[in-house]
């Protein structure tokens, strides 16, 4: 970013402009099978009647991701807290619209205030997908986050090439395996051994590992019997739009 580039949009934020387009929020848990209970709920963007994430993020470009970044954090907050989400809340986050990490967290600290929700239980995602401008950006972003007691995922994990040189950079707390590895696992022994490999070098680097994508018992079995505790996926919940979701315990 260049140094005229980045007040302008810093003041944008601060000038609290409005969107040109309207979101609300989901929410889809993270369960851990060993102990029957929510890990976290995950907050995903929706259009105003429930349209899918892309209908919001195709109305997202250089002039307003700034804002929406910062919109998009205070909405999943102040929701969360009005629909009763109670344990850790996951959000996904867009590295390239954090101006200065230590300023631009200041609205999210504000609204945990604000709505009374506790600031240890946030995790902030970011996508293996995500194109990362400035590696070092990104670092001191998650820095500061630790800072403040946030935890920090990487998201998609697989789907993409970048994956293993962003664990090793970035250092997350937690890793969230793409569904491209975890569909048909229980048919399927070479994702078997690509995700057992995963596992063992999660144990190793203290990392959680969530199982994303989980639509079928056998899929979820396969895993539980692997080593994976924390999963996500419909067979458990679908995202539930601006309120906390009905989940299936019943699955197996």
């Amino acid at each position: 970013m260049t140094e005229n580039f980045e007040p302008i949009k810093c003041q944008a934020c601060l000038d609290g402009a409005e969107l040109p387009f309207q979101f609300k929020m989901a929410f889809q848990p993270i369960v851990s099978l060993a102990h029957g209970a929510v890990y976290a709920q995950e907050a995903l963007c929706r259009g105003p009647e429930g349209q899918g994430a892309a209908f919001v993020l195709d109305q997202v470009n250089p002039e307003n991701m700034y804002r929406f970044d910062q919109a998009a954090r205070v909405r999943a907050i102040e929701t969360a807290s009005r629909v009763g989400i109670q344990g850790s809340l996951s959000i996904n986050f867009l590295p390239n619209a954090v101006y200065k990490p230590d300023t631009c967290i200041q609205a999210t600290l504000e609204a945990s205030e604000r709505f009374g929700f506790d600031t240890n239980k946030l995790i902030f995602e970011v996508s293996e997908t995500e194109q990362i401008l400035e590696p070092e950006h990104l670092l001191g972003i998650l820095k500061e986050y630790r800072n403040q007691g946030f935890m920090a995922a990487l998201d998609d994990f697989g789907s993409g090439y970048s994956g293993l040189r962003l664990l090793t950079r970035f250092q997350p707390d937690i890793v969230k395996l793409d569904r491209a590895l975890i569909q048909d696992i229980d048919k399927n022994p070479t994702k078997q051994k690509i995700v057992r490999n995963l596992i063992s070098m999660g144990a190793d680097l203290g990392l959680e590992i969530v199982a994303e994508g989980i639509e079928t018992a056998g899929e979820a079995k396969h895993l539980e019997e692997a080593g994976v505790d924390l999963v996500q996926g419909f067979l458990l919940a679908r995202p539930a739009l601006e309120e906390a979701p009905v989940i299936n315990w019943d699955w197996a």
